[in-house]
């Protein structure tokens, strides 16, 4: 089956031009595909510089890769005709970190709602497109009469995310592409805004890739998790066992790092024993500076992806006794029927 959006062996490297000797891997080797059905939400987690906004970025067709190819129904994304170009917009939408620079401001919210309306022919009379406009914010939790008529200023961060979660919901694509969504919002906010996803996803079909530094909020709503760690993939598949069990030290050292509330438990800081001088190789695992747990192989080799339980992989060669498996079947070990209860 032709997935509906399919990332195949991408590489994105900035620099290193005529002007920019600097070369910056910010994707190297990755690989996922989206299918219609069934919906699914896909976190993508990991420190600043992982590569998560640009895997957001070649996904909407924003950048071009340096190698590989995104494809949108089995055809290249930078080649697509006008009207596949057409398509590709209604069937895939964005939701983006900050609401606030979405919005013109010397317009009222209701400008951002019905631009898409009459750009994609949505509504065939005036009146119809008023009706969508206030089921897509009564969707999210927005009252209508509250909401429509102010400018962007007038409302709170929460409610400026959450119709730009009703504006996706107008067009009904099939995948949305969440780029840190509730990370510049109250966190009293952001259960809301988590919510009004899953119900995107339970109500209305739509997969999520859910793009995050919060591992929490990623366990919260997520099905599978892929976790990104300098461009590369270090550890995917369902996200109950890797956020509770995590197996490859980057992830432990994630996991970690979440708050504990409770006091007897203090924060699992970094070891600073792993930032060690080693002379390692340029085809050496990327984590092998930072890991507590390096061997020799660390330095001169890049660890494959080891399929270690039916819904985990792996790259770390802790793990070489299990089967590995090429980036691209990576997709395999991902729950298709979300969590299991």
């Amino acid at each position: 089956m032709t997935a509906l959006l399919e990332a195949q062996d991408v590489t994105k490297i900035f620099g290193g031009g005529l002007f920019d000797k600097t070369r910056t891997v910010a994707l190297e080797g990755f690989s996922m595909a989206i299918q219609r059905d069934p919906a699914t939400i896909t976190a993508v987690v990991g420190e600043s510089g992982s590569g998560k906004t640009t895997l957001a970025r070649l996904l909407l067709g924003a950048v071009s890769p340096t190698q590989g190819a995104i494809l949108y129904k089995g055809q290249d994304l930078q080649r697509l005709a006008k009207s596949d170009a057409r398509a590709f917009l209604t069937d895939v939408q964005a939701i983006f970190q900050d609401p606030f620079e979405v919005y013109n401001p010397f317009y009222r919210v209701e400008h951002v709602l019905t631009m898409p309306i009459d750009y994609l022919k949505l509504a065939g009379s005036r009146e119809q497109k008023w009706d969508l406009v206030e089921e897509a914010l009564e969707t999210v939790g927005l009252r209508p009469e509250e909401t429509l008529g102010r400018y962007p200023h007038q409302l709170s961060g929460g409610q400026r995310q959450r119709v730009m979660v009703a504006r996706a919901l107008i067009i009904k694509p099939s995948i949305i592409l969440a780029d840190e969504p509730v990370s510049m919002i109250d966190a009293s906010l952001r259960a809301t805004v988590l919510g009004s996803l899953q119900r995107l996803k339970e109500e209305f079909g739509i997969s999520i890739v859910y793009i995050t530094h919060d591992l929490a909020t990623a366990f919260q709503i997520g099905d599978n998790i892929i976790v990104l760690y300098r461009g590369s993939v270090a550890e995917a598949g369902g996200v109950e066992g890797i956020v509770q069990k995590p197996s490859h030290p980057y992830t432990q050292l994630l996991v970690g790092s979440i708050p504990n509330p409770n006091p007897d438990h203090p924060w699992k800081g970094e070891d600073e024993s792993a930032f060690l001088d080693r002379k390692s190789e340029p085809t050496a695992c990327k984590f092998v500076d930072r890991c507590p747990m390096a061997m020799e192989k660390c330095l001169r080799q890049t660890p494959p992806l080891y399929q270690t339980e039916e819904h985990r992989a792996v790259a770390c060669f802790l793990y070489e006794d299990s089967p590995a498996i090429e980036n691209k079947e990576m997709d395999s070990v991902f729950k298709v029927n979300g969590r299991v209860k």
